[in-house]
């Protein structure tokens, strides 16, 4: 019986090792025919010694800089939005440190990294500002924490549906649940990525708002994105701790948009809520964002009852006037 248990070990143990091979030249070639049949929209801007993905379009100042929140689409995440808003003025969408085209980053990628990215890839490429920052979900922490940095440069900002740097506490003390971005089936996959596993088991995006191209270019890089997205979660208390210390924006013009569509079955089943707690995470997260809206004299505040997190998706015609809004009280201003 040992003897026989064994070979059944073995034979297992050689079926996986033969699995894993096979799956690491699939996804090799797959990783290959990913710069083939998906090149970036823009260029790589080298930011010494490597490169950042930035597109720019259209003409005119300011430059509105379009930040995307915590996933892997990079400047994908502004596609139904991005050559509207670059008919008014340039507009550069970018995809984070290896996002996408762009190349790996220094750990950790906490928003001071992430801001001293953007702004040596937006120097470099010659995109000189004055800039309206556009940031979504954790990208709003990002766009607080560069204009912190790079004050002189920013003239006014849109959040969108934007992370508030105090929203893990205060959402996880309303609704009794831990808040941090789950991460653990994640670290897995990324770590066997090279066996092709993570791309083979990645669900397909079937949001209708997104474009078919979009879809297949970010499923094309989903596993090489993955293991930044997770670096940066990782990253995420440092990050709200430095966006805590950027809430002065003093009169730059603001424009806060807050998505408050409810919560379906659906959503709260993958949440792991229920209806109540729905409520007030709800309740709770409009309230961080009429803060965000007081830390400029000149803000205002939308709440938009038809749209999900991905505004931008959902409600495109919104973020795009509000984007619009901003630029003309920068020109005006100036």
């Amino acid at each position: 019986m040992r003897t026989w248990l064994k070979r059944i070990g073995l034979g297992l143990l050689g079926l996986i090792v033969v699995a894993a091979l096979l799956g690491a030249i699939a996804e090799r070639v797959a990783r290959g025919r990913a710069a083939t049949d998906h090149p970036p929209p823009g260029r790589l801007v080298d930011i010494g010694g490597r490169r950042l993905h930035l597109d720019c379009r259209g003409s005119g100042t300011p430059i509105v800089v379009l930040e995307a929140g915590l996933d892997m689409n990079g400047s994908l995440a502004w596609a139904a939005v991005h050559d509207s808003i670059a008919a008014t003025t340039r507009t550069c969408g970018y995809s984070r440190a290896g996002i996408m085209w762009s190349d790996p980053g220094p750990q950790p990628r906490h928003a001071t990294a992430v801001a001293a990215d953007l702004d040596a890839a937006l120097t470099a490429a010659g995109e000189a500002g004055p800039y309206v920052m556009v940031g979504h979900s954790l990208g709003g922490p990002y766009i607080s924490v560069y204009t912190k940095r790079f004050p002189d440069k920013v003239a006014g900002l849109v959040f969108v549906d934007a992370s508030h740097p105090d929203q893990v506490a205060r959402l996880a003390e309303a609704t009794g649940k831990e808040m941090e971005p789950p991460l653990g089936s994640l670290k897995v996959l990324a770590a066997l990525a090279w066996t092709g596993l993570a791309r083979a088991v990645m669900p397909t995006d079937t949001n209708g708002a997104i474009p078919e191209s979009v879809r297949r270019a970010t499923a094309a890089y989903a596993a090489t994105s993955m293991g930044p997205m997770i670096a940066e979660a990782r990253a995420m208390s440092e990050t709200m701790a430095q966006a805590g210390e950027a809430r002065a924006l003093g009169e730059r013009p603001l424009a806060v948009l807050t998505a408050a569509a409810p919560l379906d079955a659906a959503t709260l089943a993958q949440i792991e809520m229920t209806a109540e707690q729905g409520r007030k995470f709800q309740a709770i997260w409009t309230a961080l964002q009429v803060e965000q809206a007081g830390w400029s004299s000149r803000s205002e505040h939308q709440i938009i009852p038809d749209a999900s997190h991905y505004v931008q998706r959902d409600r495109p015609d919104l973020v795009i006037a509000a984007v619009r809004r901003v630029v003309e009280q920068v020109r005006a201003g100036r």
